[in-house]
């Protein structure tokens, strides 16, 4: 199969490619392509994409809640599969169409989450513990294939109890785990 590993960020796309790079035996073709941060980048880059099979959007995004008091499998640069996403107004409320899209069914056997769109970068938040929070998702969900899915790796905890600078935050965080969910598992779809 040929699948595209969709990521909003240069960074994300460097460290996908690091990451398929050390996995033998390959079970699938990849191409990965950065779409640009927010919303509109997203569907602009959807529409013109190569043919495919599936397409992934992986990247960054920041989660609800103290790291310390959060399972383990929330913890900085973990993989998460996104089956719902809402979308998140700029005065902190949902939009009346941003209805929640939820997907019937996991593609992987990472542990799932919810996750919130907004269009500008959220620092704090009353948002409940747990939620996944980005720039990109309820436009790829609403734009998406049925086999189409999102993979996101735990980057940040919100709310930020000091600045933060973000690229330090994740230069050591390895994609690898994401990878090789994808690539392992993607076969049963």
């Amino acid at each position: 199969m040929k699948i595209i590993i969709l990521t909003p960020m240069e960074i994300e796309r460097e460290k996908v490619l690091n990451a398929l790079a050390r996995i033998p035996n390959l079970n699938h073709t990849y191409e990965v392509i950065v779409s640009g941060i927010g919303r509109e980048s997203t569907a602009k880059a959807m529409m013109q994409l190569p043919p495919h099979d599936i397409c992934v959007l992986m990247g960054f995004a920041a989660v609800v809640g103290k790291e310390a008091h959060l399972p383990d499998y929330l913890h900085l640069g973990k993989p998460i599969e996104i089956t719902n996403a809402s979308l998140y107004g700029y005065e902190g409320g949902l939009f009346e169409n941003g209805k929640p899209i939820i997907t019937e069914k996991p593609k992987l056997n990472l542990p799932c989450l919810s996750s919130l769109t907004s269009d500008k970068f959220v620092r704090t938040t009353d948002l409940a513990e747990k939620t996944v929070v980005n720039m990109e998702d309820y436009t790829f969900k609403f734009l998406k294939k049925p086999q189409d899915f999102i993979v996101r790796i735990i980057s940040d905890f919100l709310p930020h109890e000091t600045e933060i600078d973000f690229f330090e935050e994740v230069k050591s965080i390895d994609f690898l785990e994401g990878v090789m969910a994808v690539d392992g598992v993607v076969r049963r779809i």
